[in-house]
């Protein structure tokens, strides 16, 4: 796409935010309520094909510019991002390791928002360490027979379907060569969406636990039409995920930013605004520096996605320091603001619940520091 259409479907994103998300994001998060008006019109966007390519009726967004949608999506209400995250996790792992019958058959209907799509890694004991998952997967005839549970799965009530992560050979030595993907559409079959999850942020959006019990999966839904393919597949999307969070984390740390600089310049304390008070500046200036920091960080690890390069190390930098920098912004615009940043009338205290999110999904931070120093080491050899 030229530089002229994205910056319109950025400009429309933000209109969007301004318009219907900003308005109406509190009251949806503090009732924990899914905001289908809003999903809608995110699909009418044509959000759900974001990154989808053009020739499978997706919008083919570079990953740069898919970032700055999420920014933008995130600054109204960060639970938006993640029910985009999920579902394009999913086709990336189609769009780029699929047959040709699984690209032609999901990724149109993916683009529409028909089918809608999560990414069904987490189990109860298995959370970053992916090669530890327990859910099995066994050829019997035509299908492939699922059995376990998955843990934090977004997406999993008001999606479609899931790309699963489930061993086809449990025993298989290194244990990732024995993990491969699956595309799952529910069905009264199954999977089982057990329950809702109740969490500190991330509000409004389905976060459940997924029970697989003897459910069968067409083997055409193999992705790839190979086993043992299905933790480089999933790694490699979720350089895609990583960016994502990052980009949220801008996004909240923006808005969070925002709201205590406007509110400094009302809020009058010792015959001054506050903003005039030296303690009030040095952290403002803090916190856009911080901002501005994540934001390039996001920009330069989605320029090597779009450049096809591998970027784990890239897109962990942006995602360890745009969480981090998220956490410290929200918690500094309390501090601006005072006790008005502790009462739920203002949005601080929900950045300040949602900030915590962007540190652990996607892969700890402590996760990330990893990648990023073993990443680093392979450059520098001696």
């Amino acid at each position: 796409m030229d530089e002229v259409l994205d910056r319109e479907i950025v400009d429309a994103v933000r209109r969007f935010v301004e318009r219907d998300v900003i308005p109406n994001a509190s009251a949806l998060e503090h009732r924990d309520e899914y905001p289908h008006a809003m999903v809608a019109t995110m699909r009418e966007l044509g959000l759900f094909g974001a990154t989808i390519p053009a020739d499978f009726g997706g919008l083919g967004l570079s990953f740069l510019t898919y970032a700055r949608v999420m920014e933008e999506l995130s600054r109204g209400w960060m639970s938006l991002a993640g029910v985009i995250n999920s579902h394009l996790i999913m086709a990336y792992v189609i769009a780029n390791h699929g047959t040709d019958a699984q690209k032609k058959y999901f990724l149109p209907a993916m683009a529409r928002g028909e089918k809608r799509g999560g990414l069904a890694l987490t189990e109860p004991h298995a959370g970053s360490d992916v090669q530890s998952i327990r859910t099995t997967a066994v050829r019997r005839g035509d299908d492939y027979i699922l059995s376990g549970s998955k843990m934090f799965i977004t997406n999993a009530r008001h999606g479609t379907m899931l790309a699963v992560a489930a061993k086809t050979n449990p025993h298989a030595d290194p244990a990732y060569a024995g993990i491969s993907m699956f595309a799952v559409e529910k069905s009264d079959r199954g999977p089982t969406v057990s329950r809702n999850l109740d969490k500190l942020g991330y509000k409004g959006i389905d976060t459940c636990e997924v029970l697989f019990e003897d459910v069968a999966v067409p083997a055409a839904n193999l992705i790839g039409g190979a086993e043992g393919a299905g933790f480089k597949q999933v790694m490699s999307a979720l350089e895609v995920g990583r960016i994502n969070v990052a980009a949220r984390a801008v996004g909240v740390g923006q808005a969070a930013f925002e709201t205590a600089i406007r509110y400094s310049q009302q809020r009058t304390a010792f015959g001054k605004p506050i903003c005039q008070h030296q303690a009030v500046q040095l952290l403002l200036a803090d916190m856009a520096t911080r901002v501005e920091a994540a934001r390039l960080l996001v920009a330069n690890a989605a320029r090597k996605k779009d450049a096809s390069e591998r970027c784990d190390v890239e897109a962990g930098m942006a995602k360890l320091f745009a969480s981090e920098a998220c956490a410290k912004i929200s918690l500094d615009a309390m501090r601006v603001l005072g006790g008005y940043g502790f009462m739920a009338d203002f949005p601080v205290e929900r950045f300040y619940r949602d900030a915590p999110l962007m540190m652990i999904g996607e892969g700890t931070n402590e996760i990330q520091a990893l990648v990023i120093a073993r990443g680093l080491l392979a450059r520098y050899p001696i």
